[in-house]
């Protein structure tokens, strides 16, 4: 694959691209206390997700406008910066372990906390290869709250290695008072549905045996949640279709402007698609990643678009089955049927959808 993916969006640039605030800016640098080292947390398992507690001491509310985390290590898959609010504090510091952190799988950073929670404590940034430093759209920025913490949740690659990482994260903000428009987020996914390629046999071949794997590796809850984005996407969870591309349409679940749409999928991603009102006269692709490459993973900044609750949003991916048995990270792998899940040699279809409202 080649760096720099060719891509085709409605109007704008890579987010990545430098842009000016005319406000006082103020730089906060986070660091764990203590280096982590990886830690498979079942037999076999490859992959480990922790969770680290940083204090941006913010004694006024503030904007983050640019954001650039440090993985310090090749192991790191990818990381999510989850803000801890002022009301959610105690409960983020009673799960730290003296600055050691905890193990935290799944889409909820705080121990004990569901899926309800998950807007309790939104993303502040992600971090995947190929990210620098990333600055909000203009005119915008992310909410920091006077007196909140900041949660780290790393997934290590353990086929890359288990090396100890110390890690650190930079914000760049300014004082609430500048009146930037909040940025927002949503999360757009369809569920891959992978078969092992023609001739390749395996006892994870079989979907319910590597449904019951990722369970055993990640928990019941990573396997409920196939299920659940399986049934969303009007599909049988049971026996879905199968095949080497996957989509889903979901209606449009706020009113307002997309300005920046992020693609993530894993290291058998090859194309990536995310259209407005799929199936109409009015059907706009907002992104299309014809060459994705996991190691060069892209936020992008596009032309505004109005969307509200008539809309609906289409997220489509592609994949070659065959790399599972050429990268040299998954070709030592036993072959599996590939679905959604929290590993690196499991897959994703990830639009992440930031808005104005």
């Amino acid at each position: 694959m080649v760096l720099g993916a060719a891509v085709v969006l409605a109007g704008g640039c890579a987010a990545t691209t430098a842009a000016a605030t005319s406000p006082p800016a103020t730089t906060i640098t986070l660091a764990a206390s203590h280096a982590y080292s990886p830690t498979a947390p079942t037999l076999g398992a490859t992959d480990d997700y922790h969770c680290t507690l940083v204090d941006p001491h913010v004694t006024t509310d503030s904007m983050i406008t640019a954001s650039q985390f440090f993985p310090e290590s090749k192991e790191v898959h990818h990381a999510i910066l989850f803000l801890v609010p002022p009301g959610l504090v105690a409960q983020a510091r009673a799960a730290d372990d003296n600055g050691r952190g905890w193990t935290c799988f799944g889409e909820t950073p705080l121990p004990g906390s569901n899926v309800t929670q998950l807007g309790e404590t939104p993303w502040l940034a992600a971090w995947a290869p190929g990210h620098g430093k990333d600055y909000a759209p203009a005119g915008t920025g992310i909410p920091l709250p006077a007196g909140s913490l900041v949660i780290m949740q790393i997934h290590y690659n353990m086929l890359v290695g288990t090396a100890p990482v110390r890690a650190k994260l930079v914000l760049t903000t300014v004082p609430a008072t500048a009146h930037l428009t909040p940025l927002r987020l949503d999360l757009i996914v369809a569920p891959p549905d992978i078969p092992c390629p023609t001739g390749v046999t395996g006892p994870l071949c079989d979907r319910a045996a590597s449904l019951a794997d990722l369970g055993r590796r990640f928990g019941q809850d990573q396997v409920s949640f196939v299920t659940v984005i399986e049934t969303i996407c009007g599909r049988d969870p049971l026996d879905p279709p199968a095949g080497d591309t996957t989509s889903c349409v979901w209606p449009v679940r706020f009113s307002g402007k997309i300005v920046r749409v992020t693609a993530h999928m894993h290291l058998l991603g090859q194309r990536f698609r995310l259209v407005l009102d799929p199936g109409t006269p009015q059907a706009r692709t907002l992104l299309d990643v014809p060459d994705y490459n996991f190691d060069y993973q892209r936020s992008y900044d596009i032309k505004p678009v109005t969307v509200g609750p008539n809309d609906d949003l289409q997220v489509s991916c592609t994949y070659n089955p065959q790399l599972r048995q050429e990268l040299p990270q998954l070709r030592d792998l036993p072959p599996r049927f590939v679905t959604w899940g929290d590993g690196s040699s499991d897959e994703m279809c990830l639009a992440i959808v930031s808005y104005i409202q």
